[in-house]
């Protein structure tokens, strides 16, 4: 039987979504026992979330002062502690999980196994290499713990009304004191976040400039939509780095991508694949985007985006 340890991602008050997902990827697993642990200077709040997550077996919390802010390197130490009690150790394939989960490896001497997309057995898996133009197969070895990072995108959260068992947890490790948290500096937006929102509204280079850019904000605004761009609009500072989409940005599955003036580079397309329906707005009926979306309309972007943004009312 696979004994997991899924790492849950959280704020301090409120789990992330990936926790869900990740824990969705575990399930997939024959016969998986999952807990999941919460590591935080007050877990309660996100421990009792974790525990209404089906499939989970049960919510251990380690409290300490010095996991307020989530840096790998403290955080790692701890979860080396509990996971010789652990067959596989999982968590999510986004900044935080990509910080953490070679930290874990590294301590416990194991090579990580990255963005799992989906399993076929306890130490079988199926992941994206070449920006997803091609899935490999990959086999662990069966006498060592599995440290992995789930791709979120692949998968579905888990549904609620579980009610599984909160446990305090202490651990003895020497916590390092090389790295410190000195502060935060995020984008703050009214609008839904762009790893866990359900619409998305997209913008390229087309765009033209930062001021053209209200045009996606409007129609965003219009359908309660998360804010996105190309890796050529961010590079050309039309919007802030965090909203771009594709292989060096984020990976992201909403259940409608509106892509807009974006030619469909294979890097952005490796963002994108997991989504629900695709439309694209180009004006070059031979751009790449085309051949992967749902709903395709060539014309100008100048014309066309206002038109529907006001037929939305």
């Amino acid at each position: 039987m696979a004994k997991i340890l899924v790492i849950a991602e959280h704020d301090g008050s409120i789990l992330n979504p990936s926790t869900a997902k990740t824990i969705a990827c575990a399930a997939g697993i024959e016969g998986a026992d999952i807990d999941v642990v919460v590591l935080a200077a007050d877990a309660s709040a996100v421990a009792a979330e974790a525990a209404q997550l089906s499939s989970v077996s049960r919510v251990l919390t380690v409290e300490n002062a010095a996991n307020e802010h989530p840096l790998a390197v403290v955080l790692a130490p701890q979860i080396v502690s509990l996971a010789g009690d652990y067959s596989h150790v999982f968590g999510p394939s986004n900044t935080f999980g990509k910080d953490l989960m070679p930290t874990v490896a590294a301590l416990l001497g194991v090579n990580q196994i990255s963005d799992i997309m989906s399993t076929h057995g306890s130490h079988s898996f199926k992941r994206p290499i070449y920006a997803g133009n091609v899935i490999v197969s990959l086999q662990a070895p069966e006498d060592s713990i599995v440290v992995a990072t789930v791709r979120t995108a692949s998968y579905k959260a888990v549904a609620g009304g579980n009610s599984a068992p909160v446990e305090s947890v202490s651990v003895d490790v020497e916590l390092p004191t090389h790295t410190r948290f000195v502060g935060q500096e995020a984008e703050s937006s009214d609008r839904p976040d762009l790893q866990t929102a359900s619409r998305v509204v997209a913008g390229g280079r087309a765009l033209g400039s930062a001021e053209n850019f209200d045009l996606i904000y409007a129609l965003a605004d219009k359908l309660g939509a998360g804010v996105g761009a190309s890796r050529a609009a961010v590079d050309a500072e039309y919007v802030p780095n965090d909203t771009q989409v594709g292989q060096t940005g984020k990976i992201i599955a909403p259940d409608l991508y509106i892509a807009i003036g974006i030619s469909g580079a294979i890097q952005h397309l490796t963002g994108i694949k997991d989504a629900g329906t695709i439309v694209a707005i180009n004006k070059d009926e031979e751009a790449p985007i085309f051949e992967v979306a749902d709903i395709g309309m060539v014309g100008d972007l100048f014309q066309i985006v206002p038109e529907l943004t006001e037929a939305l009312g």
